[in-house]
């Protein structure tokens, strides 16, 4: 890797840039859209966001206005929890293209695999019926690549049981301290390429006295040792920022590279960061 255009190739060929611009937790409106043109600016061709973070026109907008093209951009979202069947989901997706203002997302994921609302009541159909969905979406040629999210190996179980083709991608909460080994060691054993949302850990990182000592020592910020370690464990972290200057610093990750001693010393982290939250007991 020695760009931020650089790719990993998932599963069915598709080519899904290293590195991607995250914007969970940022405002709809005048944010958003800065945001993703200042992203864009500093050179990020991957962006993501999700119909429950209410700002997908706000993304798409900022896309429009960037002046970079379309097929220039790798572009994800994610279903919302309240969408979990055949219908509601191409429904769905149909709204999320709208808003977007595209006609094709590069990337579709089932954002959550066991959402409370469906959770008393065969929660496993329902899911398999959304997996369906996605199928279908992906064979007609509107979306290049289909994946989930927040999935353990339990979750997979539940697919395999009728899905014809094997999610692309899981995007689950990875960070030094909070790595799920069971998780990461099922992507590696089935092909399926690890996307690192909060891959700073919510900001938590910046404090950790292991990472500050080893930005200090090497002369980098804090984040880009932390994005840094997570190139180069094969995942795909996808900061975030509302900030032109901190967007910017976040693309420096090309230049350098972390001793096998550091990385040790990061992986050996442990609850640094908290933990991700269970996807069979989130309250939404």
């Amino acid at each position: 890797m020695n760009k931020l255009t650089d790719t990993y190739e998932l599963s069915n060929g598709v080519q899904i840039p290293v590195v991607g611009f995250g914007t969970w937790q940022t405002p709809s409106g005048d944010v958003a859209k800065a945001s993703v043109k200042s992203a864009l600016a500093a050179g990020y061709r991957h962006l993501d966001t999700a119909e429950m973070y209410h700002n997908e026109s706000s993304v798409g907008e900022g896309i429009a206005e960037s002046g970079v093209a379309r097929e220039d951009i790798f572009l994800t979202s994610k279903l919302a929890n309240t969408e979990h069947t055949y219908d509601q989901a191409q429904a769905a997706f149909a709204q999320t293209l709208k808003d977007l203002g595209v006609d094709y997302l590069d990337l579709f994921l089932i954002h959550w695999p066991n959402p409370a609302a469906y959770r008393e009541d065969n929660w496993e159909s329902h899911l398999q019926e959304t997996w369906r969905a996605f199928e279908d979406l992906y064979n007609e040629g509107k979306i290049k690549a289909i994946g989930v999210s927040n999935f353990r190996p339990r979750h997979f179980k539940v697919l395999e049981e009728t899905q014809t083709i094997m999610p692309m991608v899981n995007q689950i909460r990875l960070a030094p301290g909070d790595t799920n080994k069971e998780t990461i060691d099922y992507a590696h054993d089935h092909n399926i390429q690890l996307e690192a949302y909060s891959p700073l850990g919510t900001g938590a990182i910046f404090a950790e006295p292991t990472m500050v000592e080893i930005a200090e020592r090497i002369g980098r910020s804090v984040a880009q040792v932390t994005l840094r370690w997570s190139l180069q464990n094969g995942f795909l972290p996808l900061p975030k920022s509302v900030h032109a200057d901190r967007i910017e610093e976040n693309t420096h990750l090309f230049d350098f590279e972390l001793s096998d001693e550091d990385m040790a010393k990061i992986n050996a982290l442990e609850g640094v960061v908290g933990y991700a939250q269970d996807p069979d007991t989130a309250t939404f």
